[in-house]
């Protein structure tokens, strides 16, 4: 009887919440972004990361991997904006996405290079992150 009480109040509880999570990846060239944006009700949480390698056979080879989660806000239809403040300096890094039926768009702040080293950065540069089904 017990059971079966709590898990009447469990289902009604969890019909209340709506989660929704996509994710969305863009290789371009040695360079793979990766962007997941996380929906609660009406609380978004975006986290997005970036992988350079450089070709084994460069003389050069060099390296870098970062990644930023924080809270977001939207800011309009299919907007969101995420503003992550930096441990180290007094600087905030803001990533604003645009987000299609289809993929996504980044765009960085100058201030979030104090997340990330060398050719590394979470811009998309314009192109569009796929979304993945």
């Amino acid at each position: 009887m017990k059971k079966n009480l709590f898990l009447i109040i469990a289902l009604l509880i969890s019909g209340n919440v709506f989660a929704a999570i996509d994710h969305y990846v863009l290789r371009d060239g040695n360079t793979v972004r990766h962007l997941k944006v996380t929906k609660i009700n009406d609380e978004y949480t975006v986290s997005a990361d970036v992988n350079f390698e450089s070709a084994a056979n460069e003389a050069d080879s060099e390296h870098c991997s970062a990644d930023i989660t924080g809270k977001a806000k939207s800011t309009g239809k299919n907007e969101l904006v995420m503003k992550k403040h930096s441990e180290s300096k007094a600087s905030f890094c803001e990533l604003k996405i645009q987000l299609g039926p289809n993929g996504a768009k980044v765009e960085e702040s100058k201030d979030c290079a104090t997340f990330t080293v060398g050719k590394c950065h979470f811009s998309s540069d314009g192109k569009e992150l796929i979304r993945v089904k």
